[in-house]
């Protein structure tokens, strides 16, 4: 690959990343390069600053940057709001979504997908493509009428995420710990609306503890996560390391290099 294909492909560049919560300092000079149509997973124990780095790039505004640069698509983003990064094409699916009592799911997705989009969508193409959207996801109708999140259980929540995902279409999706309190066929489910969002112009950043999501949403990238930085890249094969022998080896033998994009 040239080097001019290679940037015209570029997603999101983060160039020594520097962030702040309440004057702690988490993220310690992140490196990352991802392009289209990759899948990269980040992984690292609790605390290690995986978190940190998602909410970071969909801008929430705890999370303050104190050096480095986030370029998506070649664009700085650093000083953006959140609603001007999800319409540039950026999305995150969070670990915990939170209930939004009297917001109907229908008229949620109906008006972020709209807002997304820059305009009105007619009623019936948006119906046709949200029920496909559940099909994919085996989400009931029933579903579009209750409260976003209201007394949803832990699969719910994360089918909602990314029901989400598949209509604002985002070139770059970054999904927090969507595996966590979701049994096997929850997992499986969710996995495959996952797997459903990649192509040839699409990103995943996805964020986890374990192993078991890689099982069916195979990663192009693995990269572990320790002390607000990565300290060690591989493929696939990493999350299986790491699965069998826990993460104290990556800090008592010599670090890889991040993977080079």
């Amino acid at each position: 690959m040239t080097a001019s294909n290679s940037n015209s492909k570029r997603i999101l560049e983060i160039i020594d990343l520097h962030v702040k919560v309440e004057e702690k300092e988490i993220l310690k000079g992140v490196n990352l390069t991802i392009n289209a149509g990759e899948v990269h997973a980040i992984m690292g124990r609790n605390g290690s600053g995986k978190s940190t780095l998602s909410y970071t790039v969909m801008g929430h505004p705890r999370y303050k940057v104190t050096g480095g640069q986030m370029l998506y698509k070649g664009q700085e983003i650093s000083e953006m709001s959140p609603d001007e990064r999800c319409k540039l094409g950026i999305s995150l699916a969070f670990q915990y979504p939170v209930a939004i009592s009297g917001v109907s799911v229908s008229n949620f997705l109906r008006k972020i997908t709209n807002s997304k989009r820059g305009k009105e969508i007619p009623v019936k193409e948006f119906r046709q493509e949200l029920k496909a959207a559940m099909a994919k996801l085996g989400v009931k109708d029933e579903f579009l009428s209750r409260y976003v999140n209201d007394g949803f259980s832990g699969g719910e929540k994360k089918r909602l995420e990314i029901l989400q995902l598949s209509l604002l279409k985002p070139s770059l999706a970054v999904l927090d710990e969507t595996d966590s309190g979701l049994d096997i066929d929850a997992l499986k489910t969710v996995s495959e609306g996952v797997n459903a969002l990649a192509s040839d112009e699409t990103a995943i950043l996805l964020i986890t503890h374990y192993q078991r999501m890689l099982d069916y949403v195979k990663p192009d990238f693995v990269h572990v996560f320790q002390d607000g930085k990565i300290v060690t890249s591989g493929g696939k094969e990493l999350a299986l390391e790491l699965e069998s022998r826990g993460y104290d080896w990556v800090t008592s033998e010599p670090a890889a290099e991040p993977a080079k994009i």
